[in-house]
């Protein structure tokens, strides 16, 4: 078994809090000598010392780990593929500036994020929004605490939601709520408000948690408003366009705090083992917000699984991507083919699953299943999508999804990548795309049936 050091890991941790060696060593019950050796890397870390330490930081396992840092990892790998003027640095350079200095690793990121123009199809003010939740592990705090305390504060209830959040919205800001038919050949619209006649219309085709949700996230725009200003405010600078943007969804990310308060929905998660449809029955919501909400339970103290989220078109398309931990999804265009998220395509409505190990080495359980949402008629094309939902394997066996696989048989595992264009694997028939900055061997003297070598 690899021996942990975790030096500089444990530095950094002591140093955020404030700590001096001997301090750290009286509150875990170790002696000074010995957290001197573990931060110098002398002395590599037991299970015993790590459990303490996880204990007393209020941090998972997994931060000790050597590859804790993998999303920090990936993304700057990719910054340098991306920029091949600033050299060609080896992985485990790369990997020795993560570990020992993040914090200088973090900066040169946010350095080329903010250097890059706004015409620069790179990035766009939407990828700034997500870099904003990003940056958070996908947790709010300020937001879900807010959310909880309203819904105490309101006594609401589960069941019926959407009637009692529209009775709150007229009682507390004098808002009245109508339900109607969508304007006929548009089936987009799903919330108008008219601040003129305070008049809240929902569309008839929503479904009662789909409509919950739409009268919470007008309640998180009249009471939380200055809440969210702060933390868009504290947020790294976002363009003039990302604002509007991340306002939108941090009033989603309360709105589904509030219709799926923490500790309620993650004593729920755990009694039945993070069983997506049951959650979804308890608490009268759809599967894709059953997952969004599964992968924001990263309260300190009381954290759920660490889920990551995707969802994709039928054409491979990511349209959301959520990380409450260090998987890494690609930022320069597609995903992979071997996912188990395209296959769920083949079979609708039905939930796949998979073990898959990306290229680091890590292991992930993932499950996905199509959604088709409510309002298409039979001349409108449907509008469907795959929602994925993952997590370490180390934790699958908290997940009901892992009854009946054999997590340790190593031959049903499937090889990963975050995209073609990024991926390690030289070797993979799927490639769609040769990796960046590395030349394409060719020769007309050998036929292969892999697409680019």
């Amino acid at each position: 078994m690899a021996k942990t050091f975790i030096g500089p890991r444990l530095r950094r941790l002591r140093a955020e809090q404030s700590l001096s060696q001997a301090q750290l060593a009286r509150s875990v019950g170790l002696s000074t000598s010995y957290v001197n050796q573990l931060e110098n890397d002398q002395r590599p870390a037991t299970v015993p010392v790590l459990m303490k330490l996880t204990a007393a930081f209020d941090v998972d396992l997994h931060y000790f780990a050597a590859d804790s840092d993998a999303r920090l990892l990936a993304d700057l790998t990719q910054f340098f593929h991306e920029h091949p003027e600033l050299g060609n640095h080896a992985d485990a350079d790369i990997d020795e500036l993560v570990s020992r200095m993040p914090t200088v690793a973090r900066a040169l990121l946010t350095l080329s994020r903010n250097q890059i123009q706004p015409d620069d199809d790179r990035t766009t003010a939407f990828e700034e929004v997500r870099d904003l939740f990003y940056d958070r592990d996908n947790h709010i705090a300020a937001l879900d605490d807010a959310a909880e305390a309203l819904f105490a504060d309101a006594g609401l209830s589960i069941g019926g939601l959407d009637g009692q959040l529209a009775d709150l919205l007229q009682s507390r800001y004098g808002l009245r709520t109508t339900i109607e038919p969508a304007p006929r050949g548009d089936a987009t619209m799903r919330r108008r408000f008219d601040p003129r006649t305070q008049v809240l219309t929902l569309a008839q085709h929503l479904l009662p948690g789909q409509r919950a949700f739409e009268l919470a996230t007008q309640l998180a725009y009249l009471s939380q408003s200055e809440l969210i200003d702060r933390e868009i405010a504290a947020a790294r600078q976002l363009a003039p366009a990302s604002m509007p943007i991340a306002r939108v969804g941090l009033a989603n990310y309360f709105a589904g705090a509030l219709i799926l308060p923490y500790q309620r929905f993650l004593t729920s998660a755990e009694s039945v083992r993070y069983d997506i449809d049951a959650l979804g029955h308890e608490y009268e919501v759809g599967f894709e917000t059953v997952c969004h909400r599964l992968s924001t339970l990263q309260r300190p103290g009381q954290r759920g699984v660490p889920f990551f989220l995707i969802r994709t078109d039928r054409a491979g398309n990511i349209s959301k991507r959520q990380s409450a931990t260090a998987f890494h999804f690609s930022r320069v265009g597609g995903s992979c083919p071997l996912w188990v998220i395209h296959e769920a395509f083949s079979t609708p409505g039905r939930m796949r699953r998979q073990v898959a190990e990306m290229p680091d080495g890590r292991t992930y359980l993932w499950v996905a299943r199509t959604t088709t949402p409510s309002g298409s008629s039979f001349l409108r094309p449907e509008k469907t999508f795959s929602i994925g939902l993952g997590c370490d394997i180390v934790h699958a066996r908290k997940l009901i999804y892992s009854v009946g696989l054999d997590i340790g048989d190593r031959s049903t595992v499937v090889p990963i990548g975050p995209g073609c264009k990024t991926c390690e694997r030289t070797a993979c028939p799927q490639r769609a795309f040769p990796q960046m900055h590395r030349p394409i061997a060719v020769s007309d003297d050998l036929s292969s049936t892999l697409p680019y070598s």
